[in-house]
């Protein structure tokens, strides 16, 4: 057991003076070299990883996940520090188009010089999430893609996990500090009226969230209420539907019915990628597959917080008069609940979408069987903005029309495969319509991230000496630009 005290409660006058610290630390932050910048960002890396033996064992006490997911999580958080670290470096995220004067520009005008680059927007507050205590916390993608951007982050922490949020908040702050970035960069809060305060103070000018709809949408609609309204990046929920086309039940039945359940309980459920719905073909066989599937041991959750909205969530699941339970695991509404599959039938479904299609943030998923393949775009089309959707079929399907529509309701379309792995690359995308997020436009995995925290700024005439080096004719940073038009590297 830990020795360590959880932190107190950050207080209103505290809040205010680290967003201060924040907004003072801004300027210098933007303006650090990007090779300093990234350099920073490798040294949290290589803190982080120095204290895995010291991190892991506290994650393991405070949110009851195993050794090998959190010793992976970890690794998957130091990964993309290093991956932004790159990106600063390569400077493309700065987007810098420089258009030279023209006295013969078609328009009919000539036009002047003009110089186009991204610019940090300044303090940015992040609410950690409860599921991935590293990758998803207080030095998870939102933080790391902020820093990138040249952002000072206020990082208001997780009540689920207070001593690895503390502990890691230090190793951030010290090691922010001895690679040279200016006091106020990072810094972590503590309680529900300090991320509030915080969202409110003017100081910040963008907040990013992961977590439940309720809260996101609460939070959002501060954000969007401010005397300045400021971007709020929120990730609030997602079922994740997966649609099984008759030929692939006929090829893969047994195949399909391990790899769903295998996906929906992993990490008892608590992933905001998790299959929830399953539109499989009556008759196929599938149900009865999954009605006979050994499904795996319960397990216990993040907090007794998430578990309780869990077993009301699937209590009223469970009490719906078109609903059946088709398998259950030991003890499905109990401290360590066991995996619920549900059931019911297309048409039941379309009379009772807002019913039945809402998130339950747990080892649970509802089957729904259909007659006939020609419908899966109109329950595509029923269903609300996603983080994901799946298509498990055959090369001979004819799906174009249910790709289409569910391309217009998710940001990740997948193709025989499952939603819950959010590889950290380049052309990832982490997000999607409302409710999936707030911005339906970024995401909050990969390196595109960086774009949320950052707005683009003109100059027009300037002389050489006030522009940013990104914007210089001789371009001292070595970026890739846009010059007249043609993309030079």
């Amino acid at each position: 057991m830990s020795t360590r005290t959880a932190p107190a409660d950050t207080t209103e006058t505290e809040v205010d003076e680290l967003a201060r610290a924040a907004a003072a630390a801004a300027p210098a932050w933007a303006a650090l070299a990007p090779t300093a910048r990234a350099a920073a960002l490798t040294a949290v890396a290589d803190a982080l990883d120095a204290a895995r033996d010291e991190l892991v064992p506290l994650a393991q006490e405070e949110t009851h996940l195993p050794e090998g997911r959190l010793t992976g999580e970890l690794r998957r958080t130091t990964f993309q520090l290093r991956l932004f670290a790159d990106v600063v470096t390569e400077g493309a995220h700065l987007d810098a188009r420089i258009d030279h004067a023209d006295p013969d520009w078609p328009m009919g005008a000539a036009r002047p010089d003009l110089r186009r680059v991204n610019e940090p927007l300044g303090p940015v507050l992040v609410f950690a999430a409860s599921n991935f205590p590293f990758a998803f916390s207080v030095a998870g993608g939102d933080t790391a893609s902020a820093l990138a951007a040249g952002c000072p982050v206020l990082l208001k922490a997780h009540p689920g996990h207070p001593l690895l949020s503390g502990r890691t908040g230090e190793i951030v702050v010290e090691a922010l500090r001895a690679a040279g970035a200016p006091d106020g960069t990072f810094a972590v809060l503590h309680g529900v009226d300090a991320g509030t305060a915080a969202l409110r103070h003017p100081a910040v000018k963008a907040a990013a969230f992961t977590g439940s709809q309720h809260a996101g949408r609460a939070l959002f609609d501060i954000a969007a209420s401010r005397p300045e309204p400021i971007p709020f990046y929120g990730e609030l929920g997602s079922v994740n539907p997966t649609f099984v086309t008759p030929a692939a039940a006929r090829e893969r039945a047994e195949e399909i019915a391990g790899g769903f359940v295998a996906s929906f309980t992993l990490g008892v459920g608590q992933f905001c990628t998790k299959p929830g719905i399953l539109f499989v073909p009556r008759g196929s066989g599938l149900a009865e597959r999954l009605a006979a599937a050994e499904l795996p041991a319960g397990g216990q959750m993040l907090n007794e917080r998430l578990r309780a909205g869990y077993v009301e969530r699937l209590g009223e699941l469970r009490s719906h008069p078109s609903v059946r339970v088709l398998a259950e695991g030991d003890d499905p509404l109990g401290d360590r609940p066991g995996p619920t599959v549900l059931a019911t039938s297309a048409e039941d479904f379309r009379a009772a979408t807002a019913e039945l299609a809402g998130e339950c943030f747990g080892p649970t998923a509802l089957v729904v069987e259909y007659d006939d393949a020609a419908d899966l775009p109109g329950l595509a089309a029923s269903l609300e903005g996603q983080l994901t959707a799946t298509v498990q079929g055959t090369e001979g399907d004819d799906v174009a029309d249910l790709v289409g529509t569910l391309a217009g309701r998710a940001g990740r379309v997948l193709w025989n495969e499952w939603p819950t792995g959010v590889s950290v690359t380049h052309a990832q995308q982490h997000g999607g319509p409302y409710p999936a997020t707030t911005a339906p436009t970024t995401t909050s995995v990969g390196t595109a991230a960086v774009t949320r925290f950052l707005r683009p700024v003109a100059y027009q005439n300037m002389p050489e000496q006030f522009l940013p080096e990104a914007l210089r004719e001789d371009n001292p940073l070595g970026i890739p630009r846009r010059m007249d038009g043609t993309l030079e590297r």
